[in-house]
C-alpha cells in the first residue's frame, strides 16, 4: 500500500497514509483555525477511509459545528478534543499524575489522546511533591503500568520523583501553572529536562497530545 498519498480538501493537504506509516494518522489541530476549516478537515479525513477522525485544541464555537455536522461525534470539553469514527478497543494501561488540581487540562488531554489511540488509561491526580507521600502512596499503581505521565506546573519535580521509583518510562509534561518566575511552565521545562533521574522523557510545555502519543506508542509497541 502507498504512504505517501495526501487528501486535498482545498484548505488543507492531508497526510491520509500517516497511522501507517507512523502508527498515529494525522490529527487536525483546530486552534487557529475556523470551524469549518476544521469541519473540512475532519470530512476529508473520513472521505479518505479513515476510521477516526480527530482534532485537539477545539474552540467551543468548532466544537458546536462539529456536533451539527455529526451528531454523534464524541467532544471532551476537558481535554477539547472531539473525534468522528470509531475508536479501537484499549490495549495496556498508562498511568497518567497531575500534581495538582490546576494541571487536569493537560492532564484531559493526554487521556484523550491515549483512549483515541486505543489505549487504555488511569489517572491518579493531586499528588504533587508539596506532599511526597501522596505519591509515595500510589507507587504500586506504578509498578502495574506499562508507562507513566506525569504532569506538573510549578516547580516541576514530581517527573524526577516519579522515575525515582519505577522501571516504567516516565514521559513529563510541564504545564503553564505557577506564579511569575515560573515563566508559564518554562521554569518546569527546564526542571523537567535537567532531571537527576535518568530515563525522563519531555515534551513541550502543555503538550498533552504529543505525551499522550508517546506513551501510546510505547505501549502499542510492547504489546507486539
Amino acid at each position: 500500500m502507498s504512504t505517501d498519498r495526501t487528501h486535498d480538501v482545498g484548505v488543507a493537504r492531508l497526510d491520509v497514509d500517516r497511522e501507517a506509516r507512523t502508527g498515529t494518522p494525522e490529527v487536525v489541530y483546530a486552534e487557529g483555525k475556523t470551524a469549518a476549516q476544521t469541519v473540512a478537515c475532519l470530512a476529508g479525513l473520513l472521505d479518505a477511509g479513515a476510521p477516526l477522525a480527530w482534532a485537539t485544541r477545539v474552540p467551543a464555537g468548532t466544537v458546536a459545528a462539529v456536533r451539527e455536522r455529526w451528531p454523534d461525534a464524541h467532544v471532551d470539553e476537558a481535554a477539547r478534543v472531539v473525534w468522528v469514527g470509531t475508536v479501537a478497543p484499549p490495549v495496556g494501561e498508562v498511568l497518567v499524575l497531575t500534581a495538582g488540581t490546576s494541571d487536569d487540562a493537560v492532564a484531559a488531554e493526554v487521556a484523550a489522546t491515549l483512549a483515541a489511540s486505543g489505549v487504555g488509561c488511569r489517572r491518579v491526580d493531586d499528588v504533587g511533591v508539596a506532599g511526597v507521600h501522596r505519591v509515595l502512596a500510589v507507587a504500586p499503581d506504578l509498578a502495574r503500568a506499562d508507562a507513566v505521565v506525569v504532569v506538573a506546573g510549578m516547580d516541576g519535580a514530581l517527573p524526577s520523583v516519579v522515575a525515582g521509583l519505577t522501571d516504567r518510562l516516565v514521559v513529563a509534561v510541564p504545564t503553564s501553572v505557577g506564579y511569575g518566575a515560573a515563566f508559564e511552565g518554562l521554569a518546569a521545562l527546564l526542571t523537567m529536562l535537567t532531571s537527576c533521574a535518568p530515563g525522563v522523557l519531555v515534551v513541550n510545555i502543555d503538550n498533552g497530545f504529543g505525551a499522550g502519543v508517546a506513551a501510546a506508542r510505547i505501549v502499542r509497541s510492547a504489546q507486539r
